[in-house]
């Protein structure tokens, strides 16, 4: 205690701050700890807020709240229950070391006890702060006894969309009105990530689905196998410049062309769409070889300002007899296809001369280029993403596709295709085409 007569020091004869006595210094100290601990505790919801929001994959926005939720709240298991639209339980997504176990084994929240009132009328309820309610969880069929609980209610536009589950904290105790506030905030932001999560998925199956509407479908050209894929890029946004076609005019020798105009974006999509349609009606107009196709769709390019990049390869396969096949193609700045021949032989059929891409000048030459193709041959077109990524050299990335392709030659042409996409891990920096022929 200090005293006016001790020169304001206290029991250990050190100097008093203020006239402050020690009982007031440690009551200080302490509100100092506490703030101090709050702060640490709203930095962590800070992050874990963050670390949410930085989500757009919807099982991502998921499994980021509830292994966020556990942390805040420092509790040992930790459950997402998603709810159908008639508030049953559809998912349970667990957090942490037996958490699945503890919430029997993955079976959802829909029998007796506490789990169910939680997911029918979601308050943030707390055990043990009410000794019932804990009595009725640890009751619950199924589900291990729990010390502590902790409930919240995730709410998208209102409707609740998932419930929390946190439960037992190290050493027993209970959860605090700091846990349930910090949680619960949580549970906010949770709401907003998982409806724009739930947005973005709605947006890239829209443009997915608007892909795929670009592309045509495949003739029935008799004796002429035909098999095409599409893959979008995996990464953002899942649309691009790439396609195929296949055009039979009456009468005339089918026309196959694979393109690619520079870009994945909706630019390059739209793009595509009007180069594809003028190519298309060219060729059904055209008679001549795939270089006076390649001309004319380059003129009329140039007429209607459409400045883009686009390379594009157009092959015509015409029937000689007797199991004879002939291929006349030309490139505008394309890839060249790949023919499998029959006795485990692999060819880029280069030829003379590549071309330059559409759209750098129209009064440029193009070349038609030759090849005899027997029966049961295989000829794959494709376009770049297919062969090329920051990882390898375009020389080697066509050399793997050729030595892949070689060694399905064999396998019915639908498999071959799929194989050769699953053979690069089904991820692409870029959109991918492919078309197949086999005669």
């Amino acid at each position: 205690m200090s005293t006016a007569g001790d020169g304001g020091r206290g029991e250990a004869g050190l100097p008093l701050l203020g006239g402050i006595g020690e009982t007031e210094l440690d009551r200080l100290q302490a509100g100092l700890r506490r703030v101090g601990h709050l702060h640490g505790r709203l930095r962590q919801l800070l992050d874990a807020v963050l670390a949410v929001s930085g989500e757009l994959e919807l099982n991502a926005v998921l499994r980021t709240v509830v292994d966020a939720a556990r942390e805040l709240a420092g509790a040992r298991h930790g459950a997402l229950c998603v709810l159908d639209e008639r508030g049953r339980p559809v998912e349970l997504i667990c957090s942490g070391a037996g958490s699945r176990e503890f919430f029997a084994a993955g079976r959802l929240p829909c029998g007796g006890g506490l789990l169910r009132d939680l997911a029918r009328a979601p308050e943030a309820p707390r055990t043990p702060d009410r000794a019932d309610r804990a009595d009725r969880m640890n009751r619950a069929e199924g589900h291990a006894p729990a010390a502590s609980l902790l409930g919240v209610a995730i709410r998208v536009r209102e409707n609740v969309y998932g419930n929390l589950y946190l439960a037992d904290r190290p050493g027993g105790d209970a959860f605090s009105d700091t846990d349930e506030a910090v949680v619960t905030a949580l549970a906010g932001a949770a709401g907003v990530a998982i409806e724009n999560a739930r947005l973005y998925q709605r947006l890239r199956q829209a443009t997915e689905e608007f892909q795929r509407r670009l592309l045509p479908e495949l003739p029935d050209l008799g004796p002429l196998q035909l098999q095409a894929r599409y893959l979008p890029a995996s990464v953002e946004p899942r649309i691009g410049g790439d396609w195929y076609d296949v055009i039979h005019p009456p009468g005339g020798a089918p026309c196959l062309v694979v393109g690619d105009v520079v870009g994945h974006d909706v630019h390059a999509a739209t793009v595509m769409s009007r180069v594809s349609n003028m190519l298309r009606v060219i060729a059904c107009e055209e008679e001549g070889p795939p270089s006076r196709i390649l001309r004319r769709l380059d003129e009329v390019m140039g007429r209607l300002r459409q400045e883009a990049m686009v390379t594009v390869l157009v092959a015509r396969m015409e029937e000689r007899g007797r199991g004879r096949w002939r291929l006349e193609w030309a490139s505008a700045g394309h890839l060249p296809p790949l023919l499998l021949a029959p006795g485990g032989r692999a060819r880029y059929l280069y030829g003379d001369d590549q071309g330059v891409p559409l759209g750098v000048d129209p009064g440029l030459p193009r070349t038609d280029q030759q090849e005899d193709v027997a029966g049961g041959s295989t000829l794959l077109m494709f376009t770049d993403g297919l062969v090329e990524d920051s990882r390898h050299s375009l020389e080697d990335g066509m050399d793997d596709f050729a030595r892949a392709a070689l060694a399905l030659a064999d396998s019915p042409l639908p498999g071959l295709c799929d194989a050769l996409l699953a053979h690069r891990g089904g991820a692409f920096a870029d959109d991918v085409a492919l078309l197949g022929l086999r005669p």
